[in-house]
């Protein structure tokens, strides 16, 4: 009898899944909420987003252990919405694209001095010809990025963590100050650190039923949900709020994040650590995602896997990113928050319509609902869809000025 897989195992894969490039933009974008409120805000958007994957499980049951989201949701809620879900695929993947390809050119420039354009030029060129070569190539590159963000994040966060200033943390010597209203323009940047439903159906396979991929689910999200509060409290407690006025005011851009941090740390080695870990997870992120968006496209246009299939499939996956990126740089923050607000629908949305209607299915059928089912009955899938919504509004909401923007 064959040993069962592992749930620490399939809570890594979920919690790497995660955790990535988009954690940088977490302390810029809670800046104004501080502490407390980030706390609540991501811990909320962990609940929420974990149970949307609970619901994503509910609905693959009766299918095939290896059926894609696409089938379900072309299945269940017709070729129109799937055709939507799918152009929302691409667009949070090229976003994402756009926002590591500037990231890594401004803090190349910080480095080398050889100009923010050619950097994110020659970034793009010789990190997305690994995709082109071939996914054995990202295969053997990631490890090494994962390496090195786990040492760099160890020692940096080592080093902060042992310099954090309680005075700081929790803001104790501002007077009159305003925390909650901040809160709702940071939900767009949660969402997107906690974008794993893609990888729902790889687990179901992984572990061959719902209830064990559950838990697999929850300890991910768990896992990543621990990074983040380490990063946020280490950063917030060696970073004055005041600080954060001139890094939101520059699109909360990492490079600015870093050099914010590198006045206040003493160590030039924690430093170096922390632009290493920030360097480490913008590649990483960028290979992981261009990946996903290569297959995605190479799939959709019926490229082949020859050199010159594999050129058009690069082409059409990173230039259109690239260009945006040369043309108009409009800040990490911003990005993160454009791709936060539009992966609502394949995050919490369609997942809400998968299991009402496959509830709703089961109700007409006179089934008894047997099988795994997502906690909380209709008022949870109601609330789901709501988190949605309310999300991508807020961030609209923030781009029109409407919503309270920290500015030190």
């Amino acid at each position: 009898m064959g040993q069962k897989p592992s749930l620490v195992g399939g809570a890594c894969i979920i919690a790497g899944v995660c955790v990535g490039a988009g954690m940088l933009g977490l302390p810029s974008a809670g800046a104004g909420a501080w502490t407390i409120w980030s706390i609540l805000a991501i811990t909320l958007t962990m609940v929420v987003m974990t149970v949307s994957g609970w619901m994503l499980l509910e609905s693959y049951q009766g299918y095939p252990l290896r059926v894609s989201f696409d089938t379900v949701t072309r299945e269940l809620l017709g070729e129109k919405v799937n055709a939507l879900n799918n152009i929302t695929v691409y667009f949070v993947g090229g976003i994402l694209l756009y926002a590591y390809i500037t990231s890594a050119g401004l803090i190349i420039d910080g480095m080398t001095g050889i100009g923010s354009h050619w950097a994110s030029v020659l970034f793009t060129l010789g990190f997305s010809g690994l995709v082109w070569h071939s996914t054995r190539a990202v295969d053997r590159i990631s490890v090494v990025l994962v390496i090195a963000m786990g040492l760099s994040f160890v020692f940096g966060i080592s080093g902060l963590s042992l310099n954090i200033k309680p005075t700081l943390l929790f803001d104790t010597l501002s007077e009159h100050a305003s925390y909650a209203p901040y809160a709702l323009a940071m939900l767009p940047v949660a969402l997107t650190s906690f974008g794993y439903h893609h990888s729902v159906s790889s687990m179901r396979a992984y572990y061959g039923e719902e209830r064990r991929a559950r838990y697999a689910i929850l300890g991910g999200t768990a896992i990543a949900l621990l990074f983040y509060l380490i990063w946020l409290v280490s950063v917030f407690g060696n970073l004055p709020r005041s600080e954060f006025g001139p890094v939101v005011a520059q699109g909360g851009n990492v490079d600015v994040l870093l050099k914010a941090l590198a006045s206040v740390i003493e160590s030039e080695a924690v430093s170096n650590a922390l632009n290493l870990f920030s360097m480490a997870a913008i590649l990483s992120s960028f290979i992981g995602v261009g990946l996903g968006v290569f297959d995605y496209l190479a799939d959709l246009f019926k490229f082949d896997n020859s050199p010159k299939g594999r050129a058009k499939s690069w082409g059409v996956t990173f230039l259109p990113p690239l260009l945006l990126s040369l043309l108009f740089p409009f800040g990490f923050l911003m990005a993160i928050g454009y791709a936060g607000a539009v992966a609502t629908l394949w995050t919490c949305i369609i997942p809400a319509l998968l299991a009402w209607k496959v509830r709703a299915g089961k109700s007409e059928q006179g089934g008894k609902g047997d099988g795994f089912r997502a906690p909380g009955g209709l008022p949870m899938i109601v609330g789901v869809l709501l988190f949605g919504v309310l999300t991508a509004l807020f961030h609209l909401l923030n781009m029109a000025g409407l919503l309270p923007v920290y500015t030190g």
